[in-house]
């Protein structure tokens, strides 16, 4: 962690050297978190901390000091989401020719690669899917589209998104899903949350 900051009068922003070391927090504060701690919002460099008004900021700090990062998660504990995507995607050629790879080499190694979720933003319901397959890092495209359908799957950097709702997006269109993100009628609303594991499978035709 490079520094620990407050925010506002029950805030404290922890400033991180990386995606990997914010998810590594992430999963820490969700096994123990803080007494007096209501919130913990991951992003992609930092973890904000909101805490009630008889909890002082000098106690979270000393518990995020001293938390144990290291630990993996806790076995059987985890969520998983199943997503279902049909491959079929208008930039997929692109991303087939700036990864060198086929279009089915493309989907093989999406549906082969593990995925969870790092943090959510942009739009409600919409995540920040990190894979472990880093050959499938494609940038942005040049242009953003003015309108993405809902369920469309993209990549973008290390990341997978998925468009809950239509809307703009710079994100390569590699498939879609009927899946719903975001159900207000749900608890929670947003489907991926972070920390969740995500597993993208082939939907049947």
């Amino acid at each position: 962690m490079r520094s620990l900051r407050p925010v506002g009068l029950h805030g404290l922003l922890v400033e991180c050297d990386d995606l990997e070391e914010v998810m590594a927090l992430h999963r820490a504060l969700d096994a123990e978190r803080p007494h007096g701690v209501v919130d913990v919002v991951p992003a992609a460099r930092t973890v904000l901390l909101t805490f009630g008004p008889t909890t002082s900021w000098a106690t979270v700090a000393a518990a995020v000091t001293d938390l144990d990062t290291g630990l993996p998660p806790r076995s059987g504990q985890e969520r998983e989401v199943v997503i279902p995507v049909t491959y079929d995607g208008v930039d997929l050629d692109d991303v087939a020719e700036l990864t060198g790879m086929g279009r089915d080499e493309v989907v093989r190694r999406h549906l082969a690669a593990d995925h969870r979720v790092a943090f959510t933003g942009f739009a409600p319901g919409f995540a920040y899917v990190v894979g472990s397959d880093r050959g499938l890092d494609v940038p942005r495209r040049a242009t953003p589209r003015t309108r993405v359908p809902a369920g469309s799957v993209a990549l973008a950097a290390e990341f997978t998104g998925i468009y809950p709702r239509e809307g703009p997006g710079g994100w390569q269109l590699i498939g879609r899903t009927d899946v719903t993100l975001w159900d207000l009628d749900r608890d929670p609303p947003a489907l991926l949350t972070p920390g969740t594991r995500v597993r993208f499978t082939e939907a049947s035709s």
